[in-house]
């Protein structure tokens, strides 16, 4: 039958008046009516299982006595249960502390007492929430009822049994429903009421008693008369139903409204059913026998309503910022000491069993949800910091900073910081999804590191910008960073791209290197290089514009850079000396042989001044040059020999261009190349033993 069904004018007119209440008669008061719902609210279907634990201990000596041979026919004439809530009342509180058990052990010895009263009279009492008086004028009636069937009372007017039965199932029902609102109502109000709620213990566990579960199943009708109510059952789905109305009206605004809708949304959320557990832990719990396990039974109900919610919210289309919010919150937020972990709610309030409070497939989902709009945002993090390199650094020609002598980017600091903040957030909420996170970074670090290249590159061509070797060094030195994050911190991606990246780079810089270096390098020897106008420190001054900066690029680097480029100048410089040219005089060579001992000292100076250790490439120019000025035969061939003992590389070839360019036959430099060339024999080994291996040696035309 319906609980929801309505106690109609028949029911209520055609119920036997029942005698008032005297004057005299003491009454039980068990609360103040809190707005109390009527039979046709919206919650009426809500506690019909919550009653039948809590009917206890009830003392009802009086008329006891007189009764006692009437009892079990269902006719207990003219007497009323009396309900006095002093002493009684008190002692009930005390049985309900020792638990259910004893509490049915008295209400078997000491049966109820009811008293006859019209079904409205009832109805009354259940409205202004006197539920144990109610309860027992309905037994009286469900007795009354079961004892004129089985006495054959209705036989010939069987509507009226069903009448009368109906009566008793929609009695029970509002019952059902009161204890539901009751229940609801439990943390709707600012204050427990500990008597209503002692009430029902009392009540349920009298219906229990009253009504011993047979394990038949209530059916429609007159077959509900006599069977259990299950009001235990109907208390813990109302708790169920309490906890899913407050999850449901924690206040949420809308995204447009508010853009951090979620994370306020969450904050309520916990804020209230903090508050909530507090309450139960403190004033609800001691209304309830230890069997009860409110405790428990609260946090399951908050629990799975606080499941259902986030499952509801896991199907919405979330942003990157409110996945995590929600990822977090659920790993992270739920279980530690800012919400059910807190200290003021041990140890009643207890996690360890509580199920997922999202299934792995809706907990799969975020997360990859998570991981495709991650690879959008850090995709996004790497342009910003491309563009922010072009706009503001190199279109502006703005110099980088220097830190403890290095030049510095924020280039790498950058990248670090992006993969470093989404691997401790990821990782914060499950070890799979850091993983995850930094696989994807890298991935999109792989992707950036070439089309930052491409673009400096595109920009380096383009201009010719002073900030072009500071920014190389700077960036030099941010690659290396980030080698030493991946192969180091990150222990699982190779520099293999960062590698190639910085060879890139150093092409880059040689080539720049070159663009500025060779249109002066093909001067030497030339009429106007002779004459001297151009200044002996201009090929110096252009290599400086790029080896000045070395020193500020982080070590080996730097070091190994510099003696790159020392070594390709003097490489390029002998390279020019010895092309094959016309025959020069006595007075042009002494010219050339000045020239070429002035030049070779200023290049060495300002290059081992800016750091360079290459001080073995100096004698390269200057023996060529001795040999190029000197007049004497004998002396050539000491230069020579000198030339071979510092450089073991240099060829037949090399020797002979020299000596042509010195003006010698082909006789005399034979001659001089035998004896001088003698010291290769036993070749000394070092850093210069590469310097005329890479040189290409001339084709000497047979008129030299």
């Amino acid at each position: 039958m319906n609980r929801n069904t309505e106690l109609g004018p028949r029911s209520i007119t055609s119920e036997p008046a029942s005698p008032t209440n005297s004057a005299g008669e003491e009454k039980m008061e068990v609360v103040s009516e809190l707005s109390s719902p009527t039979l046709h609210s919206g919650d009426s279907g809500f506690f019909e299982r919550g009653i039948k634990t809590m009917l206890s201990i009830r003392k009802s000596k009086r008329s006891l006595n007189k009764e006692k041979g009437k009892e079990g026919t269902g006719t207990w004439k003219g007497k009323r249960l009396s309900f006095r809530f002093s002493k009684s009342y008190e002692e009930n509180k005390t049985t309900i502390s020792n638990g259910v058990e004893e509490i049915s052990e008295k209400i078997a010895a000491e049966p109820i007492q009811g008293k006859p009263l019209s079904v409205m009279e009832i109805n009354e009492l259940i409205q202004k929430r006197q539920l144990l008086e109610a309860f027992a004028s309905i037994k009286y009636l469900e007795d009354e009822t079961i004892a004129e069937r089985d006495a054959e009372k209705y036989k010939d007017n069987p509507q009226e049994f069903v009448r009368k039965s109906k009566d008793v199932d929609l009695l029970y029902n509002s019952i059902t429903n009161m204890i539901q609102s009751i229940v609801v109502g439990t943390l709707e109000q600012p204050t427990v009421e500990d008597t209503m709620l002692n009430s029902l213990v009392i009540l349920i566990a009298h219906e229990e008693a009253a009504h011993p579960n047979t394990g038949n199943a209530a059916g429609p009708g007159s077959d509900l008369l006599g069977t259990p109510r299950k009001w235990r059952e109907e208390w813990r789905e109302a708790i169920n139903e309490s906890a899913r109305k407050r999850v449901q009206r924690v206040p949420m605004a809308s995204k447009e409204e508010e853009s951090f809708w979620l994370d306020l949304h969450l904050g309520f959320l916990q804020k209230q059913l903090s508050e909530d557990l507090l309450k139960i832990k403190l004033s609800v719990k001691k209304c309830y026998p230890e069997e009860y396990q409110v405790c428990d039974m609260y946090v399951d109900a908050f629990h799975n309503a606080i499941a259902s919610h986030l499952q509801d919210l896991s199907q919405r289309p979330l942003e990157f910022n409110e996945l995590y919010t929600l990822l977090d919150w659920v790993a992270n937020i739920y279980h530690s000491e800012l919400f059910l972990g807190h200290p003021d709610l041990k140890p009643e309030v207890k996690t360890e069993n509580l199920s997922l409070l999202l299934t792995p497939a809706d907990w799969d989902k975020l997360k990859n949800d998570y991981i495709t709009l991650a690879k959008g945002k850090i995709k996004s993090y790497f342009g910003n910091i491309l563009r922010l390199e072009v706009t503001e650094k190199w279109e502006k020609e703005v110099h980088p900073e220097v830190k403890e002598n290095l030049y510095h980017s924020s280039l790498s600091f950058d990248i670090q910081t992006i993969i470093g903040e989404h691997m401790k957030i990821s990782g914060a909420i499950s070890r799979s999804l850091g993983t995850k996170t930094l696989e994807l970074c890298l991935a999109e670090l792989h992707e950036f590191i070439p089309r930052f290249g491409e673009e400096f590159v595109a920009w380096s061509t383009a201009q010719d910008s002073p900030v072009f070797a500071p920014y190389f060094t700077a960036y030099i030195n941010s690659f290396h960073d980030l080698v030493y994050l991946q192969i180091i911190q990150l222990k699982c991606c190779s520099s293999e791209k960062l590698a190639t990246l910085t060879r890139n780079f150093l092409n880059i810089f040689l080539n720049k290197l070159r663009t500025k270096a060779q249109p002066l390098l093909k001067k030497i020897l030339t009429k106007d290089w002779i004459l001297m106008t151009e200044r002996p420190d201009s090929l110096a001054s252009a290599v400086s514009q790029f080896s000045e900066h070395l020193q500020h690029m982080r070590e080996p680097m730097g070091q190994e850079l510099l003696r790159d480029v020392h070594k390709y100048v003097v490489r390029e410089y002998i390279m020019q000396v010895i092309k094959p040219r016309r025959k020069m005089n006595g007075e042009t060579r002494q010219q050339v042989s000045e020239k070429m001992n002035q030049e070779a000292r200023i290049l060495n100076n300002m290059l081992i001044g800016q750091g360079s250790d290459s001080d073995w490439l100096l004698p390269a120019i200057h023996h060529i040059a001795n040999i190029i000025g000197e007049k004497k035969k004998d002396k050539i061939k000491e230069y020579v020999k000198e030339l071979c003992q510092d450089y073991p590389d240099i060829r037949k070839e090399h020797i002979l261009a020299v000596l042509a360019l010195r003006g010698l036959g082909r006789t005399r430099r034979a001659a001089i190349f035998r004896q001088g060339y003698r010291a290769l024999e036993s070749p000394s080994s070092g850093e210069g033993s590469t310097l005329f291996a890479e040189i290409d040696a001339p084709v000497i035309i047979s008129c030299f």
